[in-house]
C-alpha cells in the first residue's frame, strides 16, 4: 500500500542567521516534508559568534534542539569579511532578544560537520545555502568525493538583472565570490534562487498579523522579524508598502514544494575582477548560447515564484 505523503526530504542548511535566515530556518524546521540532519553556520549578515547564537536561539523556539549546529568560515576565501548589520539589526535580528538557549556548537568545524553528515547519510542530502557559500566551497575542495553525497545545492544568491548591495551584485555572492565561482563550476546540480524571486515572495500585513494571532512560539517569533521587515526593507522600494519579503524562507519553500517556480536552465558565471562589477552573476538566457571553452555548466535559475502559493506555505506551516 502507497504511502499518502512521500518520506521527508534529508537537507543540510548553511546560514548566516540573520532576519530572513530565521524566517527559513523557523519553517524549515517545522515543516513535515524536509528533515534537517545538520545546520551549518558562516559569518555573513552578522559576525560568525552572532550567527551561531541566532542560529541556535531560534531552533530553540522552534523545538528542534536535536539539530546539531556547527561553526564554520568566519570569512570569504579572499579579502576581509563584511557584514549586513545596517539591514538587520546590530544582533542580526532586528534587534529582537530571543531566550537563553543553553546550547553549543558541535566540537568540529561546520566543514567537517557537513563531511561527516553526508558521509553518514543513507541517502543524498540536499545542501539549502543560504550564506555567503564559503563552507559549501570549503567542502567541496576539501573533500571532493563528497559531491557524490550531495543530492543537489539549493542556493539564495546572486541576481538576473539588479543587485542589492551594489548595483549588479546580490549579499550572498559579493561577500565571498570566489567561493560561488567553486560551487558554480563543481558540476554538483544547483538551483540558483536569486534576487527576483527572494523579493517577489512576501506576507502581507493580513499574513502577518495571522501569525501573530497563532499559540505557536515560532509563528510569534516570525511574525515580529516581518514586522521589522516591513518597517525597514520595505524602504528600498522593492517589495509594496505594507508587505515583507519572505527572502530565504522562499528558498526553503522551493525545496518543499519545487511546482511553485519558474526555472529555466541557463550557464552562470560570477565576476571575480576587483571594480564595480565583482560578485556579479552573469546568467546567459540566449536561447542558443556559443559554448566556448570554459563556459560554465548550465544551472537551474528561479526566474519567478507563485507568490500566493509560498506565501500560503509559509504562514500555513507556521501557525
Amino acid at each position: 500500500m502507497n504511502s499518502p505523503h512521500p518520506p521527508p526530504v534529508p537537507v543540510v542548511l548553511d546560514v548566516d542567521t540573520g532576519v530572513d535566515d530565521a524566517l527559513a530556518l523557523l519553517l524549515a524546521a517545522t515543516h513535515p516534508a524536509l528533515d534537517i540532519k545538520a545546520v551549518t553556520c558562516a559569518a555573513g549578515n552578522v559576525s560568525l559568534a552572532q550567527v551561531v547564537d541566532n542560529t541556535l536561539g531560534v531552533l530553540a523556539i522552534a523545538r528542534r534542539a536535536d539539530v546539531p549546529v556547527g561553526a564554520g568560515a568566519e570569512g570569504p576565501l579572499v579579502g576581509r569579511p563584511r557584514d549586513a548589520s545596517h539591514i538587520h539589526g546590530a544582533n542580526g535580528l532586528g534587534d529582537i532578544t530571543l531566550p537563553a538557549h543553553g546550547r553549543a556548537p558541535v566540537a568540529v568545524h561546520a566543514v567537517e560537520l557537513l563531511r561527516q553528515t553526508l558521509e553518514e547519510s543513507s541517502e543524498p542530502l540536499t545542501i539549502i545555502a543560504l550564506a555567503p557559500l564559503t563552507n559549501i566551497a570549503l567542502l567541496l575542495r576539501m573533500y571532493p568525493s563528497s559531491r557524490e553525497k550531495i543530492a543537489r545545492i539549493v542556493f539564495m544568491g546572486g541576481a538576473i538583472g539588479t543587485g542589492n548591495i551594489t548595483a549588479v551584485a546580490e549579499f550572498n555572492v559579493w561577500a565571498d565570490p570566489e567561493a560561488a565561482a567553486v560551487v558554480l563550476d563543481s558540476g554538483v546540480p544547483t538551483l540558483m534562487y536569486g534576487l527576483e524571486p527572494f523579493y517577489a515572495a512576501t506576507c502581507d500585513q493580513d499574513a502577518i498579523d495571522a501569525l501573530a494571532a497563532s499559540s505557536q512560539p515560532a509563528a510569534h517569533l516570525a511574525a515580529a522579524l516581518l514586522g521589522y521587515l516591513t518597517a525597514g526593507r520595505g524602504e528600498e522600494g522593492r517589495v509594496p508598502g505594507g508587505h515583507a519579503p519572505l527572502g530565504d524562507a522562499g528558498t526553503v519553500c522551493a525545496v518543499i514544494d519545487p511546482t511553485i517556480l519558474t526555472v529555466v536552465d541557463a550557464p552562470v558565471d560570477v565576476a571575480l575582477a576587483p571594480g564595480r562589477t565583482r560578485g556579479q552573476t552573469i546568467v546567459d538566457l540566449r536561447r542558443s548560447p556559443v559554448g566556448t571553452a570554459g563556459t560554465p555548466a548550465s544551472v537551474g535559475v528561479v526566474a519567478a515564484v507563485d507568490v500566493a502559493r509560498c506565501r500560503d506555505l509559509f504562514v500555513g506551516t507556521l501557525s
